[in-house]
């Protein structure tokens, strides 16, 4: 069991860009001394609608990358798909208007101690999180290949800077209007044998995230996802991002994403519950 992420801190951050990017927002914040503290794989639990709203629960944005300014300064860039009200709402802010932000939240990547060949794999806005963890992982000299999926090219957010941020990048949409025609898991399995890949980091939709797992374990790769169920607090208190897991002992516990995760070994995922608690889960 893990415990909130004891360097989080709760801050007013001011927006100093929000720029469209695609079907997303692109939107970077002044957090002072919390971008030190952010490794790839965390996330912002953000107060939504702003005073007198009747949107009271926060919502949860991973973090696409911090910068460390030095001196206590230093900001977070996030991109926002604004789908319902409160994320709509974060990305309808100006320049210069302050958001009530709780970070670095969650679990992070596990970054090896010795150079490997990574596979990184993202869904549509899920690939936020992959840039930042694609720059430690080339510092620490690995080799990282990349593949973008999204159902049209709208949706497939800043290609061209994971052109320059990996080895090589393949892209997939499901219509075929750019890239590859079809799902990221028609295109892992070559990419595995091919390049010989010892490790896949993933983000994006959980249905995604299964089949990946699925393909890794057949592969013997390791595989480790940041798991997208709805993050109502993000600090563990609403437990409703619960999700099946099986531990070390074997045994099945009901564990939070915000704070056992988001980032979890995908071979321990019970994927096939289907948001149901399965039998023989403890204390079911």
């Amino acid at each position: 069991m893990s415990s909130i992420n004891r360097s989080a801190s709760n801050v007013y951050a001011e927006i100093t860009s929000n720029r469209k990017a695609g079907a997303y927002h692109h939107i970077a914040l002044s957090v002072g001394e919390m971008a030190a503290h952010v490794r790839p794989g965390n996330f912002v639990a953000i107060s939504v609608g702003g005073e007198g709203s009747s949107m009271v629960l926060r919502r949860a944005f991973a973090i696409y990358r911090s910068v460390d300014l030095g001196n206590g300064q230093g900001q977070i860039e996030l991109v926002v798909a604004p789908h319902g009200q409160g994320s709509t709402w974060v990305a309808s802010q100006p320049v210069g208007a302050k958001l009530n932000v709780i970070g670095p939240l969650g679990t992070a990547f596990g970054i090896p101690t010795e150079p490997v060949r990574a596979l990184l794999v993202g869904g549509g806005y899920g690939s936020a999180p992959l840039f930042g963890l694609s720059e430690v992982l080339k510092a620490r000299g690995c080799r990282v290949d990349m593949v973008l999926g999204a159902s049209t090219a709208m949706k497939i957010y800043a290609p061209l800077e994971g052109k320059r941020s990996v080895n090589a990048l393949t892209i997939t949409t499901e219509d075929g209007s750019t890239g590859i025609q079809g799902r990221v898991s028609d295109v892992i399995p070559d990419i595995i044998d091919t390049n010989n890949i010892d490790i896949i980091y993933s983000c994006g939709p959980m249905g995604m995230l299964q089949a990946i797992t699925d393909i890794a374990r057949a592969k013997e790769v390791m595989h480790q996802c940041a798991v997208e169920e709805s993050m109502a607090c993000g600090i563990g208190v609403c437990m409703t991002c619960v999700l099946p897991v099986r531990g070390e002992d074997g045994v099945i516990r009901m564990l939070r994403s915000c704070i056992d995760g988001p980032v979890m070994d995908g071979a321990d995922v019970i994927w096939e519950s289907k948001r149901t608690i399965p039998e023989g889960t403890w204390g079911a």
